[in-house]
């Protein structure tokens, strides 16, 4: 605990040493028809847009309608998945230098957007992906880039991270660096009116978990915490709201400058626990991350109030409760409006020392954490997610 503090200490002084700037945001509906100004105000002349072969399903159309309105060129790079890996971020550049790419478009949720701050850092920093694992690895300047998320959740479009997923090592880690924060978000919210109940509610979830973990850990400043409360506050009123009526684009607009605030928070003042846990239950189950992240919250929350008291009661106040156990409750009450489960099946409980320890590994040398939590406690949170008391017939590798 001891080293873990000093680390941190070390890491929060440095931290006030690093300028995050904020990218050039279009919002509103149809601002999707501004890509093609922006991109030509970048210079581009080629553009490489990575997307999903679902999540551009009836998307890339206006985008490339846009370029072509500019006489700029564009080619489609539409094999990025849930969870990106190593594999497709190397697809990927190759690509982009096949093709003779000079900038760079992202279109859909979190996945495309991390692929492709990768796929950059892959382009100007040519080293092996593993290799780009933590923190100020890139260091040089990505080609153009816009992000145009099609969910409310990850907030990729302002942050400085992206996580990609190594199947070899059933593990996901994340990449972070200034670089890679995008120069230009596009916030549509017509591109998410037809996104299905489930991924609103697990993306909604993921976006308060951002903004929670921001505000309550120990790397939180005035201004992350004015961006996390104004997510939390949206999100609350409008997430419920998206959920039962994918049309309401008042609600659906809110949930993506929610989405935008949340980002905001944690790209300068990290996240958790939760994320930590939620990163190893997507690698080795491939569970979503805002889905993994939603049935955690709760739980972790508790485990944590003793030692953020104030902050807890706070997020109360911003919401109209009294204190943080009404907060944690309505956190509950949420998940239960969005018919988020409390259990998951996948999880076999001969894996969880490995999982624990893997997540505290990347906590504790991470994330400024308000309390600490050892692998003990870890393994007893956990255990109480197991649907069914399960054997595993393999023991997962460490």
């Amino acid at each position: 605990m001891f080293l873990y503090k000093t680390v941190i200490g070390v890491n929060k002084q440095l931290n006030k040493l690093i300028t995050i700037p904020f990218p050039h945001v279009e919002t509103g509906i149809n601002s999707i028809s501004k890509a093609g100004e922006l991109m030509l105000s970048a210079g581009a002349k080629k553009v490489m847009i990575v997307t999903g072969r679902v999540s551009s399903m009836g998307m890339t159309a206006p985008l490339c309608d846009s370029l072509q309105a500019k006489n700029i060129d564009y080619a489609i790079f539409n094999q990025v998945t849930p969870d990106p890996t190593i594999a497709t971020v190397l697809n990927g550049a190759d690509f982009y230098k096949k093709y003779n790419c000079d900038a760079l478009i992202a279109l859909g949720g979190g996945s495309p957007i991390d692929c492709a701050k990768v796929i950059g850092a892959k382009v100007v920093r040519d080293r092996p992906v593993r290799s780009m694992a933590g923190k100020l690895k890139i260091r040089r300047k990505l080609p153009p880039f816009l992000a145009i998320p099609t969910t409310a959740g990850t907030g990729s479009e302002a942050t400085v991270a992206a996580v990609i997923s190594d199947p070899a090592a059933g593990k996901k880690f994340a990449v972070i660096d200034p670089v890679l924060l995008p120069d230009f978000a596009i916030i549509d919210p017509k591109l998410m009116t037809s996104l299905p109940k489930n991924m609103t509610a697990a993306t909604g979830m993921d976006a308060l978990t951002h903004a929670i973990e921001a505000y309550i850990g120990t790397y939180n400043t005035p201004l992350s915490d004015n961006y996390a409360k104004q997510a939390i506050e949206k999100i609350f009123t409008y997430l419920p709201k998206a959920y039962e009526n994918g049309q309401d684009v008042e609600a659906r607009e809110q949930m993506s400058i929610a989405s935008y605030e949340a980002g905001c928070a944690f790209t300068r003042a990290f996240v958790g626990y939760v994320h930590a846990i939620a990163h190893q239950l997507g690698g080795m189950y491939h569970i979503p991350h805002g889905l993994a992240n939603a049935v955690l919250l709760p739980d972790i929350l508790h485990f944590l109030q003793p030692y953020c008291v104030k902050c807890m009661n706070e997020l109360a106040a911003v919401i109209g409760l009294i204190d943080g156990k009404e907060f944690i409750d309505a956190v509950i009450e949420l998940n239960q409006q969005l018919n988020i489960p409390t259990h998951f099946p996948e999880l076999q409980i001969c894996d969880i020392p490995l999982i624990a320890k893997r997540a505290l590994a990347e906590a504790h040398g991470t994330y400024p954490v308000p309390g600490y939590m050892n692998q003990k406690q870890c393994e007893s949170l956990l255990r109480q997610f197991i649907a069914e008391q399960s054997h595993c017939d393999n023991v997962t590798a460490t």
